[in-house]
């Protein structure tokens, strides 16, 4: 029997951060840089933390050596913050989601995992304020691990077969039949189709539906809601 390997993205896919997740970066990088840019009015969608770090503090004046230098204390900011901006805001689960993994989780051959621009310490933060148990997710890749999402996805997938491998005697990595990589934006498609998987969209985030299906994904559903439907595309084959 194959593994089939499904990859989700945490904002706009899995859960809505309700502004926790902003205002965090708010003030992480009041406290590392001394300024916040023009936060309220970046576009995050698609983007890793990487990226959204650099593109606000490059907008805010500040030269790259000084973005790169405080970086490892944002990283170590960002988390502390965000612990206390999910008690002030409202985290909550997209619709559909919950039932979706519980039906996911209960299937011996899904392993479940994560392909986020969030880092790897704010994830399961998000994740815990919604509800949404991180141990669900046995491998994931973050912003933590670079900028570049598609990347990111390469990096999950070789992480998949490290793991299947170690459980399967050095055999998971050819018994992984098939990737889905779920997302909201077009930057998640296009980093499913980095790794050859097949791509499933959700029109839950900012990116219109319009957006999304511009940017070729398998499937498109407004929402992870009709659950007999969004089970059948990702537990098939085409």
């Amino acid at each position: 029997m194959g593994y089939r390997l499904i990859l989700f993205d945490v904002d706009g896919t899995l859960i809505w951060p309700g502004g926790a997740g902003r205002e965090a970066v708010k003030r992480a990088l009041r406290e590392v840089y001394g300024v916040t840019g023009d936060v309220d009015r970046f576009p995050m969608a698609g983007k890793t933390d990487p990226l959204i770090v650099q593109g606000i503090l490059r907008a805010a004046g500040l030269e790259e050596g000084r973005i790169g230098a405080g970086w490892s204390r944002f990283c170590q900011a960002l988390p502390r913050h965000l612990a206390q901006t999910v008690r002030e805001f409202s985290v909550t689960p997209l619709p559909g989601v919950l039932p979706l993994l519980t039906a996911l989780s209960a299937r011996r051959e899904v392993v479940l995992g994560l392909l986020t621009g969030n880092l790897e310490e704010t994830a399961p933060i998000k994740l815990r304020a919604a509800g949404i148990d991180p141990a669900l997710f046995r491998v994931g890749a973050y912003g933590s691990d670079g900028a570049d999402r598609r990347e990111l996805a390469r990096i999950a997938l070789a992480r998949a077969r490290a793991l299947l491998g170690r459980e399967a005697g050095g055999e998971g990595g050819r018994r992984l039949l098939s990737v889905v990589v779920v997302g909201d934006t077009p930057a998640d498609v296009e980093a499913g189709k980095a790794i050859g998987a097949r791509t499933v969209a959700v029109s839950t985030g900012r990116p219109s539906p319009e957006e999304l299906q511009a940017a070729g994904p398998d499937h498109l559903f407004p929402d992870l809601s009709d659950l007999p439907a969004v089970l059948a595309v990702l537990l098939g084959g085409g």
